[in-house]
């Protein structure tokens, strides 16, 4: 395929950068009047990419998040025209049909506009409510966990979904403190938990146990083996799936899924990562992995 030139591309505001752009429209194999499913709509910058591939390609989006399908929609309406659909919910629960997509792509990552709008309450940049919530019509919030949950449930959670080696005295801190009303707060008090010299690093100390936290909320592992386990059945012999993840956690259940499916053929042995020009115009691109597999031509042979 021909190397295609986005950086003349232009990006409404409300769309964040998306990752790993070159390496998706190649990886995904783009076919003329193909039917693609965005499986993370977020702001739709991957759906716009795949939608100007050919006039008369189509997507179909998904995304929990009913302010950014409202946006996409409007940002996209100039090039979509009929082209683009959208399915609001969880992508575990998408009701796809058997062999209906040509391609399938997921972008495991929160959008930027939810980290950058406080009221959302995924950062500790921002003073804010606890909340986290992806989908707002849910129940649980990040304050529910912090402020209910005991103390070795919350550093059992720390360690699994964090993969954080301080889970122990941070779960203690945060019994002994709370309740806490704010992202700003919980955070002052997980960097208490460190030494002087680590509070002040790249990486803010609280940064794996929002992770943690924003995992559990959204149940983001559990969604993700539904999704890896339904997907597959949705393509079309030689379509493929490729999917984008930000974290060991995640990176790992999809290698196996890939590796162990009956349905699937890897076609990544090791996972794409981002170029060093793209790393440094878009800093979100320095911890993505993609990787890509391909439906089998049938259930007796493999795509070579």
């Amino acid at each position: 395929m021909t190397n295609i030139d986005h950086s003349n591309q232009s990006v409404s505001p409300n769309l964040h950068t998306p990752v790993l752009c070159q390496e998706v429209i190649e990886g995904l194999a783009i076919e003329p009047n193909g039917h693609y499913l965005d499986a993370t709509l977020g702001r739709g910058g991957h759906s716009r990419l795949i939608l100007e591939a050919f006039p008369d390609v189509r997507v179909t989006g998904i995304d929990l998040d009913g302010e950014a399908i409202a946006t996409t929609q409007d940002n996209l309406s100039e090039i979509a025209e009929n082209r683009f659909q959208v399915w609001q919910g969880n992508f575990a629960d998408y009701p796809g049909e058997t062999a209906q997509f040509n391609g399938i792509l997921a972008d495991l990552g929160v959008s930027s506009p939810q980290f950058d709008v406080p009221e959302r309450g995924f950062s500790f940049r921002h003073e804010a409510v606890l909340d986290m919530r992806m989908n707002r019509e849910q129940s649980l919030t990040a304050a529910e966990i912090i402020n209910h949950w005991d103390q070795t449930s919350l550093a059992d959670l720390f360690y699994q979904y964090g993969e954080e080696r301080r889970s122990r005295p941070i779960a203690r801190r945060i019994v002994q403190q709370r309740p806490f009303e704010t992202t700003t707060e919980l955070a002052e008090a997980i960097a208490k938990c460190f030494p002087p010299k680590q509070r002040y690093g790249r990486i803010h100390p609280a940064t794996r146990v929002f992770q943690a936290l924003r995992i559990a909320v959204n149940d983001e592992l559990g969604s993700l083996e539904r999704f890896l386990e339904k997907a597959p059945h949705w393509l079309k012999p030689g379509g493929r799936i490729g999917i984008i993840s930000f974290h060991s956690l995640e990176d790992r259940r999809v290698k196996y899924s890939f590796r162990d499916s009956l349905l699937l053929d890897v076609v990544t042995k090791k996972p794409m990562i981002a170029q060093p020009e793209e790393r440094e115009k878009n800093p979100r691109s320095r911890s993505a992995k993609l990787r890509f597999a391909q439906r089998k031509l049938s259930d007796h042979s493999s795509y070579k």
